[in-house]
């Protein structure tokens, strides 16, 4: 590598390490601290009228995970990272979300599977949207935060959740829902949310849903399918999401493929990298993927450690460019 080749790296690099200095942080404050901030802290800071909410929420967040910003990493991380990261999420476009207003979900039991609603308190920290890819390699994750109590549906399995309909639900969907005509196939049937909204489109004629559980189906198929307003238009089809999508997808002549069996980007981007090849085999069908930025920031990390070897150890096959290092890094 030329010499400006490798300050670019290097500049990257200390991107790299930023990206995933504010995804620790964000981790360990989601998994074991969301209800830090309470209403009580924020109205403190914001009663003088002099810094909004969101300001408030950085400053303390900031306080929280120990950043100070007379230090030049933490100042980026603040600047870079959390300022553009927190947003106050406005309650009445969920609640005025079509399937919210029109499909109740009761507080269901059925064998190891509850139907049921849950509840985020106010100021409990939530991701909010899909992962921010910057043109400069930076990855912000959206973080969200209601000054209410914000209530949302949710299927558990033995008490643990195994399905939401939480504002980053309805968010990470717009882009597929917007984009659904003709035929349509979903791959994860969760609580209908996709299936309800697309078939509500004049210019989609059905939607397929693929999804391998029975008891999720038939708890979809009595309690929530019946309240439908287009539920002719909806098929459920019990299969696995990667044989169907080999075998029968491509006979069916889908004009959309929307991809939803996961849970996070951390059980989804093996199986993300599983489905992308399969594409191939619909070459008329397009496909969109749920929080694919996130199942793209992971599928990077992870490349990203093998391009390092490579460098390091000298290897034939190591890029010999910024460029080409880059190309590398960004291949799913």
């Amino acid at each position: 590598m030329t010499f400006q080749d490798k300050i670019k790296l290097n500049r990257f690099f200390e991107t790299v390490s930023d990206n995933y200095r504010i995804t620790r942080i964000y981790a360990e404050y989601l998994e074991r601290y969301p209800e830090l901030i309470k209403a009580e802290m924020v109205d403190a800071l914001t009663e003088d009228g002099d810094i909004s909410r969101e300001e408030a929420i950085v400053a303390l967040l900031s306080e929280a995970f120990a950043l100070d910003f007379s230090k030049a990493e933490d100042r980026r991380l603040i600047m870079n990272y959390l300022t553009p990261s927190v947003r106050m999420l406005d309650p009445q476009k969920y609640i005025n979300n079509p399937y919210y207003k029109n499909i109740r979900i009761e507080n269901i039991r059925r064998g190891g599977w509850e139907l049921k609603n849950e509840c985020y308190p106010a100021y409990r920290g939530v991701i909010a949207a899909d992962m921010i890819l910057a043109e400069d390699h930076k990855e912000i994750p959206p973080l969200g935060f209601f000054a209410e109590d914000f209530h949302f549906p949710a299927v558990l399995e033995g008490g643990n959740e195994w399905m939401t309909l939480t504002p980053v639900d309805l968010d990470t969907c717009e882009d597929a829902i917007k984009a659904a005509h003709g035929k349509v196939v979903t791959y994860g049937l969760g609580l209908g949310y996709y299936a309800y909204m697309v078939s509500m489109k004049e210019e989609v004629r059905s939607i397929t849903v693929v999804e391998r559980s029975e008891e999720v189906i038939k708890l979809f198929s009595d309690y929530i399918l019946p309240q439908f307003k287009k539920k002719d238009k909806v098929r459920v089809v019990c299969a696995d999401a990667f044989d169907y999508a080999e075998r029968v997808s491509p006979k069916e002549g889908f004009d959309l493929a929307f991809v939803d069996t996961w849970r996070d980007a951390s059980d989804g981007e093996p199986m993300y990298r599983r489905m992308k090849p399969l594409e191939k085999l619909s070459p008329n069908t397009k496909f969109m993927y749920w929080i694919e930025n996130f199942l793209i920031s992971r599928s990077r990390a992870l490349k990203l450690d093998k391009l390092r070897e490579k460098l390091d150890g000298g290897a034939d096959d190591a890029p010999c460019s910024f460029d080409e290092f880059i190309s590398e890094y960004k291949k799913i």
